[in-house]
């Protein structure tokens, strides 16, 4: 992490370019900053986080806002007017009632957080909308970032959508659907030969060197990860604004995890919602769980590894906020657990044929955890739970196109179906 970006000169900014954040935050030695193009902090290098002076807000108000993330305005760093910028207008995606998969699983009440239906069909919609406003108050010129695939695909249409220049930087191993995704928005895709972890370490040095770059999660990553908090923000109010006692999150950088915990403490804090327990439980593919490792070591001290997994967009060996994830899940009573990747695919298919949804490598994760957890009773089969869905199928065909396929392929008679024995 290169402390260069935070000795930079912050840009002066118009009056409420924030909103209501107040400052940035050390999230280790409580020292607070100026709010500007800074992560780290100077004093310790911890990592920054945005600070607030929050008004009262109600539920009516936030009840009659728009039906995206900028419904939760007063609680995010963007300006009052932020709907009048060009934006993607992510968030408020579907809370389903999952019967069927909790009759399978053996749970009594679940629930899917179904982020594929953002606009490039992945949450990452939600943090990098944050970004994009925390770029324009900053005058940024370019907005970029290191992807593992669904940050590239929302960086490149925000960016389209915004009319500001954008370089997005992916490892060159990348799923093709998800490349695809990206370079149908921008012509500057820079694939890059070496794994995430690489990618960010090039990310940082280019935006330690240049001026006017918008690193959604390097330089901006405070700004950029309070979107991550609307996820928990959309759960209360659609339950009824109240908490569940359970979620299953899928952990990468381990940043939406910890996020979702901040939105559920913010949600208490503010009298939203009623102070009750909870339990977070994260979800890690096992060819790159070094949180899940540590958490079953019981130490803090997580290893960085080289990931080998279909689950590419979780594919981050050293991840930023690991310790914090296992803070969270040690305080509320949760775990952290990982599985192999034909369990991933067992967990795609399962949910596409129990639920109607097909997810992603990350949502297949994420089931195939909370399925495990049920398994060893770690997770409690009579308390309510959410899962979360990250992203949509469509963009990972390759993880479960040698399982699915034609049960029968037959003449256009009547006689050849009945012979088939589908019926």
């Amino acid at each position: 992490m290169s402390a260069a970006v935070t000795e930079k000169t912050a840009p002066s900014l118009r009056t409420g370019a924030f909103g209501n954040a107040r400052a940035l935050a050390c999230r280790e030695c409580g020292n607070e900053v100026e709010l500007g193009p800074s992560y780290a902090c100077p004093d310790c290098f911890g990592p920054l986080e945005v600070a607030y002076d929050f008004p009262v807000v109600t539920r009516e108000e936030i009840e009659a806002g728009p039906p995206n993330i900028w419904r939760y305005k007063a609680l995010l760093p963007v300006p009052v007017d932020i709907e009048q910028s060009p934006n993607t207008e992510p968030g408020f995606t579907r809370l389903l009632r999952a019967d069927n998969l909790a009759r399978e699983l053996g749970l009594e009440k679940l629930w899917v957080k179904d982020d594929s239906t953002n606009p490039t069909n992945s949450f990452k919609d939600r943090v990098v909308a944050c970004a994009l406003s925390a770029a324009r108050e900053l005058d940024a010129k370019v907005f970029a970032c290191p992807s593992t695939g669904n940050l590239a695909n929302a960086v490149a249409a925000a960016g389209a959508r915004a009319g500001i220049r954008t370089v997005v930087f992916i490892p060159s191993d990348l799923e093709h659907p998800k490349q695809v995704n990206s370079a149908v928005y921008t012509d500057k895709l820079v694939a890059v030969d070496g794994n995430y972890d690489d990618v960010n370490r090039l990310a940082s040095e280019i935006a330690g060197e240049e001026d006017g770059w918008a690193f959604v999660n390097v330089n901006v990553r405070p700004f950029y990860a309070e979107g991550s908090k609307t996820l928990g923000y959309e759960i209360a109010e659609q339950l009824g604004w109240r908490l569940p006692d359970q979620i299953v999150i899928p952990v990468a950088s381990g940043s939406q995890l910890t996020k979702v915990d901040k939105a559920f403490q913010e949600l208490i804090a503010l009298g939203l919602v009623d102070d009750r327990p909870y339990r977070i439980f994260g979800a890690q593919a096992t060819g790159c769980s070094p949180v899940s490792v540590a958490y079953k070591a019981d130490t803090d001290a997580i290893r960085p590894v080289k990931p080998d997994t279909i689950a590419k967009s979780l594919a981050i060996g050293n991840p930023a906020d690991g310790i914090y994830v296992l803070d969270i899940c040690r305080r509320t009573g949760g775990a952290v657990e990982d599985i192999t990747d034909d369990e991933v695919r067992d967990a795609i298919v399962l949910l596409a044929r129990t639920e109607g949804i097909f997810t992603e490598t990350a949502g297949g994760t994420t089931v195939g955890v909370l399925k495990k957890l049920v398994e060893s009773g770690q997770l409690d089969t009579s308390l309510e739970t959410v899962v979360i869905n990250t992203g949509h199928g469509l963009k990972t065909l390759d993880a479960v196109s040698d399982r699915v396929g034609a049960a029968a392929t037959i003449a256009p008679t009547y006689d050849a179906f009945v012979a088939s024995g589908i019926l």
